[in-house]
């Protein structure tokens, strides 16, 4: 059995210091992130879209253990515990766009 590869829990890293990491995540319609793991807490702050949803792995030790979807609140923040194993997919209509702000 091949080991599995994860890759970066964003589209793109916008800022790191010693206390916080600051990524950005866009995903077109039907666009899937790269399975991920969070080893930090985390907020996720919803800017843009209308659906997006969360896959986690059989083995993610975060707080979902079941595929989720919600519908998108732009300026929401959603405080996330670290540990989950997961990938996200965009499964609304318009494109999606959030900010993820890692507590180191």
């Amino acid at each position: 059995m091949s080991e599995r590869v994860l890759g970066d829990i964003a589209t793109k890293l916008l800022f790191e210091n010693d206390r916080v990491r600051v990524w950005e995540l866009r995903l077109a319609p039907g666009e899937r992130s790269a399975v991920h793991r969070h080893d930090l807490d985390h907020l996720l702050i919803q800017i843009s879209g209308d659906r997006i949803a969360i896959e986690p792995e059989p083995d993610s030790a975060g707080p979902f253990k079941d595929y989720l979807a919600a519908d998108v609140v732009p300026g929401a923040v959603i405080p996330v515990d670290r540990g989950g194993i997961e990938t996200a997919v965009n499964v609304g209509e318009r494109a999606y766009l959030e900010v993820i702000v890692e507590l180191k």
